[in-house]
């Protein structure tokens, strides 16, 4: 190194020294000198305004953006709130109609008890009695004898129907669209049911509100009606006839519970449940009345494997929905179960000789005690329903007088907003055998033919 380069150097390192006893003490403390620098502060300073300038837009935008986001989050939250509140509350009325459905129920039985009691007692009063005379009995072939009782009624359609001689009460058996043999429709006639009611069906008891209500009806306590909503004059002048086509599908069945069976069920035996039942009445009305069905099977109460009903109403709707979209000529829809009872009960009568389930009819109003009308399950066509159910059971009354346990009214919809013709059936119960009730959609498929070709005024 030369002479000059040492000078050199010597004046760098003082000027350094001169520099670091000028700068503040903190010089020291800092790892990046240079920053201690006075053009790079300036430099490092502008940068950094512009910097946060940007950062102050990009902030304010994001806040926009998050506030409408959480806006969204709280809508979304209010709305899944509510529809939770709304669901919990069906369910919990769903859950106390169940409980209340027994008692009134049991009430019913009771009732029931108390009048058989009361005929039986009249009936051994008469035949002890010298003066009392035997009813007049009508001899029909197959050397069988049923009481004739004259019909002071009026037909379903609205006209009136003159009383006749017991010899002459004999309807006209179900009416297929093929010419039949003689020898057929005398079979036909061998077997037909003849009306014997046993309670006074004249129009001026059907006119009485009381008096409807305590042998047709059975009322929730969770939900009310009056004498403008039941009235059976009305309910039988209700046209609900079908013009029958058996070109096209009429009428539907369906299992929102498919799972339901009975007291002598093999497990996994379809046959053995309500949707065997379910093909047994769609083979008697498509064999025995000539109407076309479709019988859905499917599983609206399992998920998963697991039995679950939470929504087995909500997924039946869906697809019943779609059917009746696909096929506009359906007109009855028919939702069919099997009731759940005390273990003790057993709900079966006598019909033709046979032991028969007796038959539950139940219609939902919409209406609950708690809440009044329940607006979020609209049915257009309560007094179709309400109508449809009745004149089904004043059949009953006539022919089959101990078939029907009466029409359960209830406070939700139950499917019932599909079709003015819709009708959720309960056959039997748990403690029903699989034959009772298989040998109750025979009555049925019969008083259902009867109103919806129009209470026999068809030939």
């Amino acid at each position: 190194m030369t002479n000059i380069q040492r000078a050199f150097c010597v004046v760098l390192s003082l000027i350094f020294l001169g520099v670091v006893a000028v700068l503040p003490g903190d010089f020291f403390r800092h790892g990046e000198i240079y920053r201690q620098l006075p053009l790079y502060c300036f430099l490092e300073k502008k940068a950094l305004q512009k910097e946060n300038g940007r950062d102050r837009e990009t902030e304010m935008l994001l806040q926009e953006k998050n506030a409408e986001h959480l806006g969204e989050e709280v809508e979304a939250e209010n709305r899944k709130e509510q529809e939770t509140l709304l669901m919990a509350e069906a369910e919990e009325v769903e859950k106390k109609e169940a409980l209340q459905k027994k008692e009134a129920l049991q009430k019913k039985e009771e009732l029931q008890k108390k009048k058989e009691i009361q005929k039986k007692e009249a009936e051994d009063a008469e035949k002890k009695s010298p003066d009392g005379k035997k009813n007049e009995k009508e001899t029909v072939k197959g050397n069988t004898e049923q009481e004739v009782a004259e019909p002071e009624i009026t037909e379903p359609g609205g006209s009136e129907q003159e009383a006749t001689e017991p010899g002459n009460t004999e309807p006209e058996p179900p009416a297929s669209e093929e010419n039949q043999s003689g020898e057929n429709t005398a079979k036909e006639q061998e077997t037909v049911a003849l009306p014997h009611p046993q309670i006074d069906l004249s129009q001026a008891k059907l006119a009485d509100f009381d008096y409807v209500m305590n042998q047709f009806f059975i009322l929730d306590s969770n939900t009310e009606t009056n004498a403008q909503q039941i009235s059976a004059p009305r309910f039988l002048k209700e046209d609900l006839s079908v013009k029958k086509d058996s070109s096209v599908p009429q009428i539907l069945i369906y299992h929102t519970h498919s799972q339901e069976a009975f007291a002598d069920s093999r497990e996994g035996q379809t046959e053995d449940t309500i949707v065997g039942v379910g093909d047994h009445l769609t083979e008697l009305l498509e064999k025995t009345y000539g109407y076309q069905v479709i019988h859905i099977t499917d599983a609206f109460d399992m998920m998963g494997g697991t039995l679950d009903r939470s929504k087995a109403y909500d997924y039946a709707r869906a697809s019943i929905e779609k059917v009746l979209e696909e096929n506009p000529t359906i007109e009855v829809v028919i939702d069919l179960h099997r009731d759940g009872v005390p273990d003790e009960r057993h709900l079966v009568t006598q019909v033709n000789g046979k032991p028969t389930a007796q038959l539950l009819f139940y219609n939902g109003l919409s209406y609950t005690v708690s809440q009044g009308a329940v607006s979020y399950l609209p049915n257009p066509y309560i007094e179709e329903n309400l109508a449809f159910s009745f004149q089904l059971e004043y059949q009953a009354a006539q022919y089959y007088p101990d078939l029907y346990r009466g029409i359960y009214l209830a406070g939700l919809r139950y499917n019932l907003h599909l079709k003015p013709r819709a009708l959720l059936l309960e056959a039997g119960a748990q403690t029903n055998t699989v034959e009772e009730v298989r040998n109750a959609m025979e009555p049925f498929a019969d008083i259902l033919n009867r109103v919806l070709k129009g209470s026999d005024k068809e030939g």
